[in-house]
Formats: structure tokens, C-alpha cells, sequence
């Protein structure tokens, strides 16, 4: 760490952060932190109290660089084409480090920038026509898919860089379809965005389907 650099909870995070592709999440320790940053250990801890605090603030400055910029639909988007445009952004902060939907995954956020995100969705789906209960469902909908999604990717992607081949375990007699879409790689498509689009159309669609003014 640079002399003039001062140390505040924002820069641990972002330390922390750039130590995933080395370390891994499991990897990762406050040790590590402190030494990429030049300071001892509990220097740390007047910023971070716990390992479990700087996963909190790590996915914080992942939320954050997510909803960088993010504003309310033009006049001529859709409520569908904001979400997935959203939910996209999500899941390309999360690809930016290793482990990156796992250390968002675990966290807790309560960050201005998490209700203001919040609220913009919640707003878009009113203006949309939904009512405020299933508007926030279909927001938790979105926002659990969307990370479980990308948390499956990451973890398929490791796998497969460490050799793993799942489909020769499989039974082609007993099981002739699941070998056939494993053996394809057809569950976990490689083009991991045409997959993670044709999920979210599912579940617009789905909104968009079961969501009238008397089911609301």
C-alpha cells in the first residue's frame, strides 16, 4: 500500500476484493488483507469488526458498482427490458471476481444504494401496473435467480477447471436424457448469457402473465 493511501473500510473491501482471484473466498483472510495493504492485522478491525463484516462490505462494493448510474426507465423502456438490463449489471459485477456470488450470496447489505435499487425496481413494476406485494416478490424472484444463477456458474466454471467430468458418472441406460444434456453441457449451457437470458424471459414472462389488477 501506497504511504499516502489511507486505510478506511471502502479500501479494505477493495482490497480484499482484488485478492479473490488468487485466493479464492476460502482462501481469503484477514491476514492476507493486512499484508496486501502493508498493516498489521487489527489494524483491520477498526474498520471491519469480523471476516463476516468485511463480506458485508466486499458485496456492498459489489452492489455498488452494479448500480453505478442505475436510474429509472426512459419513457419508451419497458419494465421488462429494465429488469433484465438490471439484472444483467448484477451479474456482471458478480463475474468480476472469483467467488464473486458467493461473497454476495452471504451477505447481509444495508446500504443506501441497496434501498435506492430497491426502490426504483419497486417504482418501475407500480408504473407497470403491479401492486406493491407482488411487485416485491418478483423483485426477490429476480434477485434470487439472478445470483443463484451466476453463484452455479462460477462454481460449474471451477469444476471444470479442475477436471471435473460429472457425465461419466451417470448411468446412460438408466438415465439415456440426463447423460445425453450433461454429456452436451446442455444444463450448464457454455454460452452462460444466452442461458442466463433465456432464465430471465422465463420469469418476465411469467410476471407478465400472472400479474392483473384482480390478482394483485
Amino acid at each position: 500500500m501506497k504511504p499516502d493511501v489511507k486505510i478506511n473500510t471502502s479500501v479494505v473491501a477493495q482490497t480484499a476484493l482484488s485478492l479473490l482471484d488468487d485466493t479464492g473466498l476460502d482462501g481469503l483472510t484477514m491476514r492476507r488483507v493486512a499484508d496486501k495493504l502493508g498493516v498489521q492485522p487489527g489494524a483491520l478491525y477498526w474498520h471491519v469488526k469480523s471476516k463476516q463484516e468485511l463480506l458485508d462490505a466486499m458485496a456492498s462494493a459489489i452492489f455498488a458498482d452494479a448500480a453505478a448510474g442505475l436510474e429509472a426507465p426512459r419513457a419508451s423502456m419497458s419494465w421488462q427490458d429494465w429488469l433484465c438490463d438490471w439484472a444483467r449489471q448484477l451479474r456482471r459485477a458478480m463475474l468480476r471476481y472469483q467467488d464473486g456470488a458467493k461473497v454476495f450470496a452471504g451477505a447481509s447489505l444495508q446500504e443506501p444504494a441497496v434501498f435506492r435499487a430497491t426502490e426504483l425496481a419497486l417504482r418501475t413494476l407500480e408504473d407497470g401496473g403491479f401492486a406493491v406485494r407482488p411487485a416485491a416478490r418478483s423483485v426477490a424472484t429476480l434477485l434470487h435467480y439472478t445470483v443463484g444463477f451466476t453463484l452455479e456458474e462460477q462454481a460449474h466454471t471451477a469444476a471444470k477447471a479442475a477436471g471435473g467430468e460429472e457425465h461419466q458418472l451417470i448411468d446412460k441406460h438408466r438415465f439415456p436424457l440426463t447423460a445425453q444434456v450433461y454429456a452436451h453441457d446442455t444444463l450448464f449451457d457454455p454460452d452462460t448469457d444466452e442461458c442466463f437470458d433465456y432464465g430471465l424471459a422465463i420469469i418476465v414472462n411469467g410476471m407478465q402473465a400472472t400479474h392483473s389488477p384482480d390478482k394483485n
